[in-house]
C-alpha cells in the first residue's frame, strides 16, 4: 500500500489530548492532521463511518462500513492499524508490565489486571473508565 499510493499519511493523537477533547474529536483531529500532511491536496475525501467534520476546504463523503466497501478506505484502515501495532510494540518495550504487544491497548482481562496491579501509565487515557475496576 505504501509503495503504490500516490500519497498517504497517518496521524497520532496522544492520550492527554484525547482526555481533553474526547475520542470523537481526537479522531476528527487525527483525520484532518493526516490529510494536511499528505504533501498533495486531495480533490475529494472518502471517509469511513458517518461522522466527519473537515477543517479543510476539501469536499468529502462518509461511507458507513467503508473499509469493507471502498478499496482506498480499506487501505487507509490497514495503514492506521499497522501504525497502531508499531506504536504498541514500542509501548510494550517501554512498559513491559502492561503487555501492549498482546492486547494492542484493548481492555482485555490481562490489560485490566495490569492496570489494577500497576496503575495507569503515561499512555493510558484517564477519561477511559474501566467498570471492571469499579470506575465510573
Amino acid at each position: 500500500i505504501r509503495q503504490s499510493a500516490e500519497a498517504w499519511a497517518v496521524a497520532v493523537v496522544d492520550a492527554e489530548t484525547i482526555d481533553q477533547i474526547n475520542i470523537l474529536q481526537a479522531t476528527m483531529l487525527a483525520m484532518n492532521q493526516a490529510t494536511e500532511s499528505l504533501g498533495v491536496k486531495p480533490e475529494f475525501l472518502l471517509v469511513d463511518g458517518n461522522r466527519f467534520r473537515s477543517a479543510l476546504p476539501i469536499p468529502f463523503e462518509t461511507v458507513v462500513k467503508g473499509d469493507s466497501k471502498v478499496f482506498s478506505i480499506a487501505a487507509a484502515s490497514v495503514l492506521a492499524k499497522t501504525r497502531r501495532d508499531e506504536l504498541m510494540a514500542a509501548y510494550a518495550a517501554e512498559y513491559p508490565e502492561y503487555g501492549f504487544d498482546l492486547h494492542f491497548g484493548y481492555p482485555t482481562a490481562r490489560h485490566v489486571e495490569a492496570i489494577a496491579r500497576h496503575g495507569r501509565c503515561a499512555i493510558h487515557r484517564k477519561s477511559f473508565k474501566l467498570r471492571k475496576l469499579g470506575e465510573k
